[in-house]
């Protein structure tokens, strides 16, 4: 049995929403405390200034997990709150300490918590998600290298990702390893169970789009492809379920243009996480169409799940997901994706390939992912 030992996450948890990265911070403690590890989750009280995040709140209404040790002390704007962090994390003489970077706004604060840390001669490894963001603003680059320079072992899920981060650092020790699976959100239900808990039809098929809506994921393209008059061929709806993150408008517009209202679910407030298990669970197919990526834990809830997927061939999806196995592996065209989605109903591949994901998604265990961490 391995010796126990004391770990400090930072990085988003309780009381910030769910979404991808407190979700998989909250995940990642609980895969340490398996092993019989001490962890303490240093959050933020303060994550982003409301003119800087696009949604409707930063916060949950769930309740807290009570089996996890979460601190809410992170300022994200208070240079003096930076340094008191670092010194009281330091203070606990922790083994390890993992931190979780995905936008160059974190930079500074980060940087500077994890160098009071390392300068005590204790473990930091980052675990990055994106270090040149989807969108990009002023500052990007400088921040990014702030946090780069002060932390000196990285982990990634992606080559995408990999490759960026060579290109501010190319001599610290940097792992890749595969996104594990997102299997906090309860077990698989039966689809008809699914559909019924959440009053749809159970005389149609479903499609899924689900998570945050930001331009560069593509939503456009899947509405273009889903008014191709082939598919009306099929009992097919599309349920866009997710939080709007830019402006709805040209979106709703484009349904009503293409003459698919009646074929679209919209759903666009913010999943509770004990509500993700009946989207996945209802859809037959998962559509990630994104035009920009690195890794999605989408991906990885819809493996959880045993849900096929059709992806788009950019950054980390189509390490993921095996073309024509598991689904299907499209470039961000309408006409493709629209393609995939013909023959994947009209070919009747939603068993095969649901047998396909269910044997493949062993692949993405968390015990691989610590053994990633430790290795770097």
């Amino acid at each position: 049995m391995s010796q126990k030992r004391k770990v400090v996450i930072i990085g988003s948890a309780w009381p910030l929403r769910g979404g991808g990265i407190a979700t998989f911070n909250e995940r990642l403690a609980k895969a340490y405390m398996d092993k019989g590890d001490d962890v303490i989750i240093y959050s933020f009280s303060l994550q982003y200034p409301s003119f800087l995040f696009p949604g409707t709140t930063q916060y949950s209404k769930e309740p807290e997990p009570e089996e996890l040790n979460i601190k809410v002390t992170i300022n994200s704007m208070n240079p003096l709150n930076w340094f008191k962090v670092g010194k009281e994390i330091s203070n606990l003489k922790p083994d390890l300490v993992v931190v979780r970077f995905w936008i160059p706004y974190m930079g500074p604060s980060l940087g500077t918590i994890c160098n009071i840390i390392r300068k005590k001669g204790i473990k930091v490894v980052a675990i990055v998600d994106n270090i040149i963001p989807h969108e990009h603003k002023p500052g990007d680059r400088l921040f990014s290298k702030y946090f780069v320079k002060r932390v000196k072992h990285f982990v990634t899920m992606s080559k995408a990702v990999l490759n960026d981060l060579k290109s501010f650092d190319d001599k610290s020790p940097k792992r890749l390893t595969v996104h594990p699976l997102y299997d906090n959100f309860g077990k698989l239900i039966p689809q008809t169970k699914a559909i019924k808990n959440l009053k749809l039809s159970d005389k149609n098929k479903y499609l899924l789009f689900f998570g945050f809506i930001r331009d560069y994921k593509g939503l456009d393209l899947l509405l273009q492809a889903f008014s191709d008059k082939r598919l009306r061929n099929f009992p097919l709806k599309l349920m866009v379920v997710g939080e709007f993150y830019v402006d709805s408008k040209p979106y709703l517009q484009m349904i009503e243009e293409l003459g698919i209202k009646d074929f679209v679910i919209m759903q666009n407030e913010f999943v509770p996480n004990t509500e993700v298990v009946n989207y996945f669970c209802a859809s037959s197919l998962v559509v990630q169409p994104y035009k920009d990526a690195t890794q999605s834990g989408i991906t990885q809830i819809a493996y959880h799940f045993e849900r096929p997927i059709i992806t788009t061939n950019v950054g980390g999806l189509s390490e993921i997901v095996t073309d024509k196995r598991d689904g299907y592996v499209v470039e961000p065209d309408p006409e493709q994706i629209a393609n995939a989605i013909f023959t994947y109903f009209d070919k009747d591949q939603e068993s095969e390939f649901a047998k396909n994901v269910k044997a493949d998604k062993k692949r993405f265990s968390w015990d691989k992912f610590l053994e990633a961490i430790d290795e770097v």
